[in-house]
C-alpha cells in the first residue's frame, strides 16, 4: 500500500491525530483529504503529508481513518465504497462519537473488513492524549501497527466496547472540565494578587504535577490527605469546595456528558 494511514477529514481531532502520526513517523506515508483546503495545505507544509482525495486515501491506505462527525459518517463511507472494495485489507477506523462497531458494520455492509472504533482526546496534539479503542475482526499484527502509528499521541488503551462511551466521556470531555478548573485556579490566584500570566502558568504546572503524582502513586484520596495538614490552609480550601458541591458537580458533569453521548444518533446533525 502507498500509505500507512489515510485521513478522511482533518478537523480539530483528525488534524491532531495527523500531527501525532506524522510527528513520530514522518509525513511521507500519510495521506490527508478535507473539504477545507487550508487545513490540508497547512499539514502538507508542516509535515510533508500527501494531499489527495477521499477515494485515493481509501483505496491505498492500510488504515482508512474517518475524522468526520457522526451525522456525516454514513455519506462519507458511501462516497468511498467502491474505493474500499479495491482495498480489501484496508482497516476502517472511525472516531465518530456514539457510533458503535455494529452500526459501522451495517454502514459498510462488509462482514470481513477489520474495523477499529477510537475515542481520542485533544491532548493527543501535544503527545499527552488518551486514545481508547475497540476493534472487530482486527488481528494482533494490525493492532500492533495501529498502536505504533499513534504511539506519539500519548496513552492508548484497548477497551471492551460496552465501556468505551463511559471511558471516552471521561477522557474526551474531561479536558474541558480541567480547563475550567485551571481557569478558576488562575482567577483565584489573580484575586490574591498574582498577574494573570503567573497565575495561569502556576495552575498549569500544578495540574501537570498532580497528574504525574496520580499516575505514579495512585490512591487519589491518600494524595489529597497528604496535602491537608490538620487545621491547615489546604483543608480550609477543601472545605470551601465541599460547601460548593465541587465533587458532586464534577460527577454530574461527567454523567450529563455520558448521557448525551449514548443518546447520539449518527443521523442527527451533531
Amino acid at each position: 500500500m502507498d500509505y500507512i494511514a489515510g485521513f478522511i477529514g482533518t478537523g480539530n481531532m483528525g488534524g491532531a491525530l495527523v500531527e501525532a502520526a506524522a510527528g513520530r513517523h514522518g509525513g511521507k506515508g500519510i495521506a490527508v483529504c478535507d473539504r477545507a483546503a487550508e487545513k490540508t495545505d497547512d499539514l502538507k507544509r508542516r509535515y510533508g503529508v500527501t494531499v489527495t482525495d477521499a477515494a485515493e486515501a481509501a483505496a491505498n491506505s492500510r488504515f482508512v481513518i474517518f475524522g468526520v462527525k457522526p451525522a456525516g459518517l454514513p455519506a462519507a463511507i458511501e462516497s468511498v465504497r467502491e474505493a474500499l472494495a479495491d482495498n480489501p485489507r484496508g482497516i476502517l477506523v472511525s472516531m465518530a462519537a456514539g457510533v458503535s462497531l455494529g452500526e459501522l458494520r451495517a454502514m459498510l455492509a462488509d462482514e470481513k473488513r477489520p474495523i477499529i472504533r477510537i475515542l481520542p482526546n485533544t491532548p493527543v496534539r501535544v503527545g499527552e492524549g488518551v486514545i481508547l479503542y475497540a476493534g472487530d475482526g482486527v488481528s494482533k499484527e494490525d493492532k500492533a501497527a495501529f498502536a505504533s502509528l499513534f504511539a506519539g499521541a500519548g496513552f492508548l488503551d484497548e477497551i471492551e466496547e460496552g465501556k468505551i462511551d463511559a471511558a471516552g466521556t471521561l477522557s474526551g470531555c474531561g479536558p474541558a472540565f480541567v480547563y475550567l478548573f485551571a481557569e478558576a485556579l488562575a482567577d483565584g490566584g489573580v484575586e490574591c494578587g498574582l498577574t494573570r500570566e503567573q497565575a495561569v502558568r502556576y495552575a498549569a504546572k500544578t495540574l501537570a504535577g498532580a497528574g504525574r503524582m496520580i499516575e505514579t502513586f495512585g490512591h487519589v484520596g491518600d494524595l489529597k490527605d497528604a496535602v491537608c495538614s490538620p487545621g491547615g490552609t489546604t483543608i480550609a480550601g477543601v472545605h470551601a469546595l465541599a460547601k460548593g458541591r465541587f465533587s458532586a458537580a464534577v460527577m454530574d458533569a461527567v454523567l450529563a456528558a455520558y448521557q448525551k453521548t449514548i443518546g447520539l444518533d449518527p443521523k442527527d446533525g451533531r
